[in-house]
């Protein structure tokens, strides 16, 4: 950094040196000053040009039609190794150029042969693989149509799930010690609904309840990143300022609740629609509102929130 810093000081000229000596040359004294200002971050702001590397890829799409996924990957990563590397310059700050230049330097002293090694062997050891929405590819044994891709679909599940080797761009990877956890509403479908086999590669079953009043409560306070906090504090980046009181979240974890009992069941997601209706208003008039402090109790909830509840609970009996 010292480098690409210095060559831009101009030195004054000494009278004492001859033409053609080193007079532009910064001493060695500057140059133990600056590298004291580099250290204390007295330089962060200095615009520096740097030398880096080109990240963007080498596209290889129009030469390899027809190839999966994985083939496509790997030969993609062949052709990076074998392109010389293209450098480009940019203009930034001594600070980012710092880090910049940092995590080229630590690139270079990881070995990842070693990385890919030691990831393999954790994935085959400590690996746990999730299934979401298993019950979507569950078969009602009808033996036609749909049913029919969905059994397959299941059969394609059993040699991963019972242990077998996949070929992966980083190497081969034994699945007979992955942990498989699936899961599903099976509102439409039922668990018997899946082949056999498939069932018996998962044997513990666990039966999650409705979430309660008090879990949406929970919900929406407890969290680092609770939807309460992340509504309170977006409205603040307008100026405008949020006060929930206890007995308003009670009013919306009983909304919340009443709405999943009553319509569609979709478990915590109720509570998005739940606080875009009741901040609506609010939200859409917040720059009329700026320095203001609304107090959200619960009867500006149930103002807010009653009318839509009461039509979306009688919506579903309209032809």
């Amino acid at each position: 950094m010292l480098d690409l810093i210095l060559p831009n000081i101009k030195q004054p000229e000494r009278p004492f040196e001859t033409s053609g000596s080193s007079e532009n040359l910064p001493s060695l004294t500057t140059r133990d000053k600056y590298r004291t200002r580099l250290r204390e971050g007295r330089l962060d702001n200095l615009p520096v040009e740097i030398e880096i590397e080109d990240s963007q890829p080498v596209n290889a799409i129009g030469i390899m039609g027809g190839m999966n996924d994985d083939l496509m990957s790997q030969m993609q990563d062949a052709l990076d190794s074998m392109m010389p590397k293209r450098k480009k310059r940019k203009q930034t700050t001594v600070a980012n150029a710092m880090k910049i230049l940092k995590e080229e330097e630590s690139k270079k002293l990881i070995n990842m042969d070693d990385v890919t090694s030691l990831a393999l062997e954790a994935a085959q050891k400590d690996g746990i693989i999730f299934i979401d929405e298993i019950d979507k590819i569950g078969s009602k044994g009808s033996g036609h149509g749909p049913d029919v891709s969905r059994e397959g679909v299941q059969r394609d599940f059993l040699p991963i799930v019972e242990g077998t080797t996949v070929n992966t761009k980083y190497g081969v990877v034994k699945t007979d010690h992955i942990l498989f956890i699936a899961a599903g509403a099976f509102h439409m479908t039922k668990v018997t609904d899946l082949i056999p086999e498939l069932q018996g590669r998962f044997p513990i079953r666990v039966e999650l309840h409705s979430l309660t009043e008090n879990d949406f409560k929970q919900i929406l306070t407890d969290p680092e990143n609770a939807l309460i906090k992340q509504e309170t504090a977006l409205l603040m980046t307008e100026g405008v300022q949020l006060e929930f009181t206890e007995d308003a979240i009670g009013e919306i974890a009983h909304t919340a609740y009443m709405m999943n009992e009553t319509m569609e069941e979709i478990g915590a997601r109720r509570l998005h629609t739940v606080m875009e209706s009741l901040l609506e208003e609010i939200s859409f008039n917040a720059d009329e509102h700026r320095g203001e402090v609304f107090k959200i109790d619960a009867e500006y909830v149930k103002a807010r929130l009653g009318k839509q509840y009461r039509e979306s609970n009688l919506g579903k009996y309209i032809l």
